[in-house]
Formats: structure tokens, C-alpha cells, sequence
């Protein structure tokens, strides 16, 4: 009777062995295909549905978990996705419904949405053993070890890439990226041009190929860079805020103003540094025109979303008593005429010379005068001197100073003074004190006008 009852067991396990190899064998291929292909289809619930019973009846189904990790994704749920190609790496079984490249391309993708950099490097470091011949192998691990820090080997990964296929603009653009980072810009300005050369639509290259040039004071080729960059949503406001600034280097300010406005207007984001160096340069732009009401409001604006931004806080109290004073207003904004009139204002008045001659110099004005004969012994001789008035907002150096000396030994004059709107730095002071040079600064200005009764450009 034992003996009956064992044989029966023993039947039975080979039967439900066999019952199970053959639908391993048979029934569940089939079932794979019919997920594979509904997957195909679109019909993603169904590809589900299928997925999730063959689990159910084998949970190590590699296969099954690939195809519901495909449906998941499809169904827009990658982090559902995601769970399951883990379960197919920890099983590790691949073949033809689940090739093992077209896998690791697809789980590191995910790593790469989610920024799980490390598993995702894992993964292409893989691929490039799996596929030693593909060169968008390399190029991806090359970024992914970029982003981890290790540019030494980014590098190779990069230059491993394009040396398989030169074709390769995405290695190119990066190894570009690493190589403007490094101060290395005649190799970096090489990789964009060749990533440009086989992605005609990367403008962020172009972007960069722009920065380049402007470096290398390349400003007309620059500035072509630059505009094709503003093709791309990303870059404009940068593009146009450095189109406003390779202008500003060849002193065409009237044209800077328009790519500056236009940047300005695009900002959404107040706070970003593109959109305080856009109205920061703007307001240069302004003042250097004189138009300091809008200058100041572009100040204004910086100063509210970042006080300390580079010296916002310094040009706000420098023009503090511009909106003021109308006598100091019309210094720094009148035209030329109206500034002359005011110069020599200031000449026969407060400082009680008579004029010989003047003339407009950048930023300002050159008049030589002499004392009048009511400060002299009769016929003894009058000294000229050379009065520089100066209508700029930064502190004098003592290039300045070197410049007026130069201009008085031009004119054969011993004696010299500049007024300026602003201030002077010690080293100026210091080089005025043994020479025939005396220095009027913000202060001194805004009480000769006063005296002067200076004409007011406004109330003419």
C-alpha cells in the first residue's frame, strides 16, 4: 500500500513537472508574444493586465517584468517602469524577447530622468562592453562621468567617441563645454564648430562658439554666433544680453540698447543673472547716452531683487542727488552746447578766470582760462591754466590726471584743474599734491554751480 501511494506521488510531481515545463515552454511564449504585440498595438491596459498574470504565476519572469516596465512607461508612470527593470537585473536572465543592450539603454535612460547618475553610469559603462564598437556609448558614459565630477575620464570616454564616428555632435558639444570650461578655447572653439558642422540646430553651441569669439575679441564673428543662438528659447535672453555687449566692447552703444531692450523684455524671472546683467549693462548703456531717468529705473529694478549686484548700490547713492538738483541733473544730461554754457559758467564765476579758448573732449569739456585782471598787479603776467570738467559717474584714477598733464604740456600750460561729477581715488590725490593740477570733486561742483547760478538747460 506505501509503495501504491508513493508511485502515485511520484507520478503526480512528474506530471506537474511536465505540465509546467510545457507551459514555460509553449503556453507562456505565446502569452509574451501576445503582450509584445498589444504593445504594438497601443493597447497598454491590456499589455498590463497580461504582464501583471504572468508575474502572478512566476514572479522571476524576466520577460513579463520587461514587457509591464514597457506598458508602464507607455501609460506614463516611468517610476512604476523603473521597479520593475530593477526585478529584471536582479534576475539577469536575457535572450531574444529581452536582448540585453536594447534593456540597459532603455533602465539607464530612467536612472538618467530620475538623477540617479551613478546607477545610470553603471549601466552605459556596461553598454560599452555589451557594444565596444558604438560610439553613443561612450559619448553617454562620458557626460554621465562628467556630471560625477571626473572630467579626466569624461575626456577619454568623449574622444573615444568621436574617434569611432566623428559624426558624434552630442560628444562633441560636451567635450566642447569641458574644454571652454578649462580655459582651453581654441580646442573647445574646434568641438562646437564641428558639433555646429553635424547638428546645424545646436544652438547652444553656437552660443558658446559666441562666447569664444567675443574672447578672443572676435566681435563680429560674435556677434553672428550669438544670433543664431536666439533660436533657442533656452539662450535668447543670454544671446541677446551678450549680442548688448560685444557692442558695448566697440563702443556702439546706440546699437547695444536695442538687444539689451529686447532682453529685458523677455525676462520672466527678475532674479536670474541673465536679467540683472541685461538691465545692469542697460543702464550703462543709458548713462553713457546721459538718459539717467531710465538708467536709474533699470537700477532700481536690480537693486530690488539684489541689493549687493555688483556696484547697483553705489550708482544709486552716486545719482541720489540728480533727481534733486536740477543745476546737477542738467550737468550730467544737457547736450553739448547746453554743457559748454554751464562749463564756462563755472569758470567766470566761482572760480573768477576769463576764457582763451575751449573745447569738447569725450565725457566732457576742455577750457583754458586765465585770472582776471582784478586778481593781478597791473601788467604782471597771467598764468593760463587748462580746467577739465569731467561728467562721469566712477572714481578718477590717476590716468586721468596723467591725461590732463599730457594735454597741458601739448599746449605748453603749467597749471591745470579737473571738475568732476564724481569722485577721486587716493592714488589721484596723492599724484595732484606735488603737481600744478587741483581737483574739484561731486561736492565742489554742485556748490560752484549753485554759486554760478549755472543755467538750467530745463528753464531756458
Amino acid at each position: 500500500m506505501s509503495f501504491v501511494v508513493v508511485l502515485i506521488i511520484i507520478l503526480g510531481l512528474v506530471v506537474g513537472f511536465l505540465t509546467w515545463f510545457i507551459v514555460r515552454l509553449v503556453a507562456m511564449p505565446r502569452q509574451a508574444k501576445a503582450i509584445a504585440d498589444q504593445l504594438k498595438q497601443g493597447r497598454v491596459q491590456a499589455a498590463i493586465r497580461g504582464s501583471k498574470a504572468l508575474i502572478q504565476k512566476d514572479p522571476r519572469n524576466a520577460e513579463a517584468r520587461w514587457f509591464l516596465g514597457q506598458a508602464y512607461l507607455a501609460d506614463g508612470k516611468p517610476e512604476l517602469a523603473l521597479m520593475e527593470w530593477k526585478h529584471v537585473n536582479q534576475i539577469g536572465q536575457f535572450g531574444p524577447d529581452l536582448p540585453e543592450a536594447e534593456f540597459r539603454r532603455s533602465i539607464a535612460a530612467l536612472y538618467e530622468r530620475f538623477n540617479q547618475t551613478e546607477e545610470a553610469l553603471k549601466e552605459r559603462i556596461l553598454l560599452t562592453k555589451l557594444e565596444p564598437r558604438t560610439a553613443a556609448n561612450y559619448a553617454q558614459a562620458g557626460c554621465l562621468f562628467e556630471a560625477r565630477g571626473r572630467t579626466d575620464v569624461a575626456v577619454n570616454y568623449l574622444r573615444k567617441a568621436i574617434e569611432l564616428d566623428e559624426r558624434q555632435s552630442g560628444a562633441h558639444h560636451q567635450l566642447g563645454l569641458i574644454l571652454h570650461r578649462t580655459k582651453r578655447p581654441m580646442e573647445a572653439k574646434a568641438e562646437f564648430e564641428a558639433a555646429i558642422k553635424w547638428n546645424p540646430e545646436d544652438y547652444e553651441a553656437f552660443y558658446y562658439l559666441g562666447k569664444i569669439y567675443k574672447e578672443l575679441s572676435d566681435h563680429t564673428a560674435a556677434l553672428v554666433a550669438f544670433e543664431k543662438s536666439t533660436r533657442s528659447q533656452a539662450f535668447k535672453i543670454k544671446a541677446l544680453v551678450e549680442r548688448g555687449g560685444c557692442y558695448m566692447s566697440q563702443g556702439a552703444v546706440e546699437k547695444a540698447i536695442p538687444e539689451l531692450e529686447r532682453a529685458v523684455k523677455l525676462v520672466k524671472d527678475e532674479g536670474a543673472q541673465e536679467a540683472l546683467y541685461g538691465r545692469y549693462f542697460l543702464a550703462m548703456c543709458y548713462e553713457k547716452q546721459r538718459d539717467l531717468d531710465r538708467a536709474i529705473d533699470q537700477w532700481e529694478r536690480i537693486y530690488a531683487k539684489k541689493p549687493g549686484f555688483r556696484d547697483v548700490a553705489e550708482k544709486l547713492t552716486q545719482y541720489q542727488e540728480y533727481r534733486t538738483d536740477d543745476r546737477m541733473k542738467d550737468f550730467l544730461t544737457c547736450g553739448k552746447e547746453e554743457f559748454m554754457d554751464i562749463c564756462k559758467s563755472v569758470v567766470q564765476g566761482p572760480m573768477n578766470l576769463s576764457i582763451r579758448d575751449a573745447a569738447d573732449i569725450a565725457n566732457g569739456a576742455d577750457v583754458i582760462a586765465v585770472e582776471n585782471d582784478s586778481d593781478k598787479w597791473l601788467g604782471a603776467k597771467k598764468i593760463p591754466r587748462l580746467v577739465r570738467f569731467l561728467r562721469v559717474s566712477e572714481n578718477l584714477d590717476e590716468a586721468a590726471l596723467r591725461s590732463l598733464l599730457d594735454q597741458m604740456k601739448k599746449l605748453s600750460l603749467v597749471r591745470g584743474a579737473v571738475v568732476t561729477s564724481s569722485t577721486f581715488s587716493r592714488a589721484a590725490v596723492e599724484f595732484a599734491e606735488n603737481r600744478s593740477v587741483e581737483l574739484y570733486t561731486k561736492e565742489q561742483l554742485q556748490e560752484m554751480l549753485k554759486s554760478a547760478g549755472a543755467p538750467s538747460a530745463g528753464r531756458r
